[in-house]
Formats: C-alpha cells, sequence, structure tokens
C-alpha cells in the first residue's frame, strides 16, 4: 500500500521519533499537533456536499486526530487551494461551515481558526493544521497497547460508508447515513475522558481509514494481537439492508470513530476485545474467527494512490 509506505519512507528518512501517530506529541511545548488534506475528486466531491458541509467536514477530521491524541483540540490553521471558478459565496458558505464545526457540544471554549493561506490550483485542495493543549493529559500512542488490555471503540461504524454508497448511486434515503458521511462529529467527549483519568501508557487511534484499520494499526504497532467480537461492535442496524454491510462496518473509512486499547480498570467506551500474546487481530463472526494479517488489512481499505 504506497501511502503508508511512504510514510515509513519519510519517517526513516526523517529519523522523527514523532511520525506515526494521528498526532505528534512536541512534549516539550505541551501540545500535540496534526495535518491532514483533502483534495477535490479523491476525498470528496462538490456535486455531493455543499461549501458549508465540505468547510464543516475539513475541520472535524481534524479534530479528531486531536481527540485520538488524548488531548484537547484549541486551534486550526487552514490553507485553501482554489481554482478560477470559485466565488466568494463558496468561501463565505466553507468558512461558516468550518467555524460551526470548531464548537462540539462537549468543548465549551470551542476551537479557534487563527490564520492559513488561501492560493489557485485546477482544483480545490484542503489543508487544516491542528493543535491541541497536551498538558496535564495522558497522550496516547499507538505502541502502547499491552497484552490483558482491553479493546473499546466509540462511535457507530460503517454509517459512512453507506452514505458515500447511496450518493455514489444518487440516492438520498436513508438521510442519516449521508449526513454522517458529510458532517461527521469527533469523538471529543470520548478522547477527553482518556486523556484526563487513564494513567498508565494506552494506545488510541481514530477510524478514519475505518475501524479494522485501526484495530491493526495498533496491534502490529504494538506487537499485540487483538481478539474481537463482531456482534459487540455498535453499528446502525439500519446498515443490514446493504449489500456487505460486515463489510461496512470493518473497512468503511471517514467515521471518525474511536479505537482505544486501555487498562481493565477504565470504564469508558463499548468493549469488543481483548490484547494478547500474538500479532495481528483475530475476529470472532459469524460463529468463527479469522485472522486479519497486517496486509490483509492493508488490502482491503481505502488507497489514495490507486
Amino acid at each position: 500500500m504506497k501511502e503508508k509506505e511512504f510514510i515509513n519512507i519519510i519517517k526513516n528518512t526523517l529519523g522523527s521519533e514523532h511520525i506515526g501517530d494521528d498526532c505528534a506529541y512536541l512534549r516539550d511545548l505541551g501540545i500535540v499537533i496534526s495535518q491532514d488534506s483533502l483534495v477535490e475528486d479523491v476525498h470528496f466531491k462538490k456535486d455531493f456536499c455543499t461549501p458549508f458541509q465540505l468547510g464543516y467536514k475539513s475541520v472535524m477530521v481534524n479534530i479528531s486526530d486531536i481527540c485520538a491524541s488524548g488531548a484537547k483540540p484549541v486551534y486550526l490553521t487552514i490553507s485553501l487551494s482554489l481554482p478560477n471558478d470559485i466565488d466568494a459565496d463558496f468561501v463565505k458558505e466553507f468558512y461558516q461551515g468550518a467555524k460551526s464545526a470548531c464548537n462540539p457540544h462537549t468543548l465549551d471554549e470551542g476551537v479557534r481558526i487563527v490564520g492559513g493561506d488561501i492560493t489557485s490550483a485546477d482544483k480545490i485542495y484542503i489543508s487544516v493544521c491542528a493543535i491541541g493543549d497536551a498538558k496535564g493529559r495522558n497522550i496516547s500512542s499507538r505502541k502502547n497497547a499491552k497484552e490483558g488490555y482491553k479493546v473499546v471503540v466509540s462511535g457507530l461504524h460503517g454509517s459512512s460508508c453507506a452514505g458515500l454508497k447511496l450518493l455514489m448511486q444518487g440516492k438520498s434515503e436513508p438521510e442519516k447515513f449521508i449526513k454522517v458521511h458529510l458532517q461527521p462529529q469527533a469523538q471529543v467527549e470520548f478522547g477527553n475522558q482518556a486523556g484526563l483519568n487513564i494513567k498508565s501508557p494506552y494506545a488510541m487511534m481514530d477510524t478514519s481509514d475505518g475501524l479494522m484499520d485501526a484495530l491493526s494499526t495498533i496491534a502490529n504497532e504494538s506487537g499485540v494481537l487483538l481478539e474481537v467480537d463482531f456482534n459487540k461492535i455498535p453499528y446502525d442496524k439500519d446498515l443490514e439492508q446493504f449489500d456487505s454491510w460486515q463489510d461496512m462496518v470493518l473497512f468503511g473509512g471517514e467515521d471518525y470513530g474511536l479505537v482505544a486499547v486501555v487498562p481493565q480498570d477504565y470504564n469508558y467506551g463499548t468493549q469488543v476485545g481483548v490484547a494478547k500474546q500474538g500479532l495481528g487481530v483475530d475476529l470472532n463472526i459469524d460463529g468463527k474467527t479469522i485472522h486479519y494479517s497486517k496486509q490483509d488489512v492493508e488490502n482491503k481499505i481505502f488507497n489514495h494512490f490507486d
């Protein structure tokens, strides 16, 4: 998979200890920092979303990265590259959506957009940098899962994939799935609780590339086997009307839930499994156990370079 191959090349070339998690933890500054990009016709299509929804989602996916670290999201900068046919109304609506996403209900102070850049391009490119406050918090790492820990999740899984499928088919119902895809909700409270209350090292990651991607990445980065019960994974039961709905729950991206592998005495989130000796993911589903190696998962998830 080229995306992860490229990340490893960059990490090894730079020799950086900070690259590899949803956020880089700059301990000396007391912050975490992350950056994500959205590219027209790769991550979104103008025909499927309004400028407001695009601005909203661009911000929320970056807030999700901060939440995955256990830090508190506080600041954003946004860079926009726009083609010549984009007008002032688009820019205004985009930033109205971005501003709306900066006030998740569990953040009393909200998040502030404090700068960015704007330039011309052949299509729409969006790059957002997010900064989180790490002071007084236990910051997660994908490498921190340990044997005996439990696997917990937040959010519903597969709904965003269903929304995208409906949009691609020109359908508008069930509308709830389309809304989840276009205006996702970062798991702010889950990340907040983890960062403030877990005292031991723990692993956490968001499900931007799918639930199974997060499980597999944590398992392989930590050197453990995650045994997961499919029947315990939270999902909207209306997904069962779709073909291959189980794959949507497991491999559908852009739900922006959180997966954490935490000590047994931490009681927040929905437990779906346990960490054991071994490597990879064992999925208990339909009365059988399927083992997923790192390569098995990477062969099934979305690849930006395909």
